[in-house]
């Protein structure tokens, strides 16, 4: 990518890919994976504004208008809490599919974040950043969730325990042993939509088994212990509904914990799925089964694995250096 500001200094960052409710945590849960993810460069400009310049990989869906778009949003927004004098040009490269369940647009927000605030004299902590990413995520979808924004900016597992009156946190141990396969078809689901399928009361015989599967998946990974993690990686709450959007789902669920996977979950609102494994072989085999699934209904896909990531967002590139 070719340097397009006339300004002197140039830094980017990457973001990571996260799985939101992890299955057993609607809403409380994320976490963050090693790809893919997206790149933010930003290099310092004269006019003392925010510009986005450019956005490569979305097919032209996401608005170059700073005040619509996450990434221009938290800039912004640094920009003003820093009280800096000089603007940023600000160029996005999406490796994340949009409406994947992914959090693609949380991950443009905290690799903007990450990159202003390096430029900027890395004025601010990951933790000091956060208010920053759900104010982005909040006015772009209508309300806060903090299960992307905070697995993609701090890495490895996190669990929300409250939102109001404030937001807090707690970093959750990423099990040892555990390898995740993650599969993205090649078609969208509106987070909106998922939402409204939720219903909004719930028997107390479902909550009562959603919070022992939680439980047991935070005690599994603060013990290692795999068993508990793979008996609390089930989801009665948003599951029910939102896997009959994605074909052949109670099949594909089968087969993938037949030849060893912990589950077969769907990440965020979907149609990503996700399964956790104890062998990387194993996480292998998961995802080409996935993959038959999906090539049977017609839908092609990327199939990624990887370790938990533990890292987060991270500068990649400074001081005026491409990498895009």
């Amino acid at each position: 990518m070719d340097k397009i500001s006339v300004g002197d200094t140039g830094v980017t960052a990457f973001a990571p890919a996260t799985i939101g409710n992890i299955s057993c945590g609607f809403d409380l849960l994320g976490m963050a994976v090693n790809e893919p993810g997206d790149y933010v460069k930003v290099n310092l400009n004269y006019d003392r504004k925010i510009n986005i310049i450019r956005i490569d990989g979305d097919n032209g869906k996401l608005p170059l208008d700073v005040d619509k778009n996450t990434a221009g949003i938290v800039v912004k927004s640094l920009k003003k809490h820093l009280q800096k004098g000089r603007g940023l040009d600000i160029i996005l490269k999406k490796d994340l599919p949009i409406c994947s369940g992914m959090g693609s647009s949380a991950a443009s927000a905290v690799a903007a974040l990450v990159a202003a605030n390096q430029i900027y004299g890395n004025k601010l902590t990951k933790e000091e950043l956060i208010p920053f990413a759900l104010q982005a995520e909040a006015k772009v979808s209508g309300s806060v969730h903090g299960d992307n924004a905070l697995p993609c900016l701090l890495g490895g597992i996190i669990l929300i325990t409250n939102y109001k009156p404030k937001l807090t946190y707690v970093s959750i141990p990423a099990p040892k042993k555990v390898w995740v396969t993650l599969v993205h078809p090649d078609f969208e689901i509106s987070t909106a939509m998922a939402r409204g399928l939720i219903p909004e009361t719930l028997e107390m015989k479902k909550v009562i088994r959603q919070n022992a599967c939680i439980a047991g998946f935070v005690a599994g990974c603060y013990s290692n212990n795999l068993e508990l993690i793979k008996d609390g990686l089930k989801d009665y709450i948003a599951e029910p509904k939102r896997s009959k959007l994605i074909k052949s789902f109670p099949q594909m669920k089968m087969a993938v914990e037949k030849i060893g996977g912990f589950n077969l979950g769907i990440s965020g609102s979907g149609p990503s799925v996700f399964s956790f494994t104890a062998d990387k072989n194993v996480a292998t085999k998961v995802g080409r089964t996935i993959q038959k699934f999906f090539y049977q209904n017609k839908i092609s896909c990327q199939i990624y694995i990887s370790r938990i990531n533990k890292e987060g967002a991270k500068v990649v590139k400074a001081d005026g250096v491409n990498v895009m």
